[in-house]
């Protein structure tokens, strides 16, 4: 993979993706995470005046922010902050519980972070006729590892075609902070959460089975289980032929 090829292909593919449409530029939702923060930077390429990033911390770890941060200086992004706490803990007491299973109940209750993050950038772009850049990788895309109408529901998704071992690459041609490159993954969906304790492997083996499609047993069969369980969130709703 020729690395600075890919990133000018990527800025250039932001640009047209956003003119195309007869956008301004782009919002970005940076988590303090490497990929927010790769595409945080390409679109910064492609629109040094029309970038914006949105910080929007949820009871978040004090260490996401500050990343974000860093980020955000080091490539002198324009950014917003939105406190989601109130608003996530307001819905909670409104919301009805149906003292569902433990396991259950928790993920419904995480999954609305990135469900409110994704009305704020909305929110946001609208205003300033940006589009919505998504920060989903190949790996997470491939086996649904993503919230369907939060963190899935953008408008342009720059690094679904590469598995995250590519990002960190790109990540690191880019010149992104060592601290986040090196950091474990996480949504930060709730405390101590990792994405590969959640998902139950590691990056390392589902990238090389999307690459190869070789893998232990065990690994293919639960990464095809998860491809197929997921494939609702990479289509449209089903439609009745009638």
């Amino acid at each position: 993979m020729d690395i600075v090829a890919l990133a000018d292909k990527m800025v250039s593919w932001v640009r047209d993706e956003v003119t195309t449409r007869g956008c301004l530029g782009a919002v970005v939702g940076m988590s303090g995470g490497i990929d927010s923060a790769v595409v945080a930077v390409l679109c910064q390429r492609a629109f040094p005046h029309n970038t914006l990033g949105v910080m929007m911390p949820c009871y978040s770890i004090p260490e996401d922010k500050a990343h974000a941060q860093l980020v955000a200086e080091k490539f002198a992004i324009r950014t917003v902050e939105v406190v989601l706490d109130d608003i996530y803990s307001a819905l909670l007491k409104v919301l009805p519980d149906f003292q569902a299973e433990a396991s259950c109940k928790q993920l419904a209750q995480a999954n609305l972070k990135p469900r409110l993050r994704m009305i704020t950038l909305y929110y946001i772009a609208n205003q300033l006729k940006y589009i919505v850049a998504g920060s989903s990788n190949r790996s997470e895309v491939a086996i649904g590892y993503f919230t369907k109408y939060g963190d899935g529901g953008v408008d342009i998704m720059p690094l679904a075609g590469l598995v995250k071992g590519q990002v960190g690459e790109l990540a690191r041609y880019l010149g992104i902070p060592a601290p986040i490159i090196d950091k474990p993954p996480s949504a930060g969906l709730w405390a101590g959460q990792t994405d590969e304790a959640e998902m139950g492997l590691s990056y390392e083996a589902l990238d090389g089975f999307i690459l190869s499609g070789k893998a232990q047993e065990d690994v293919r069969k639960k990464i095809e289980t998860m491809m197929a369980s997921s494939a609702h969130k990479r289509s449209m709703p089903p439609v009745p032929e009638f």
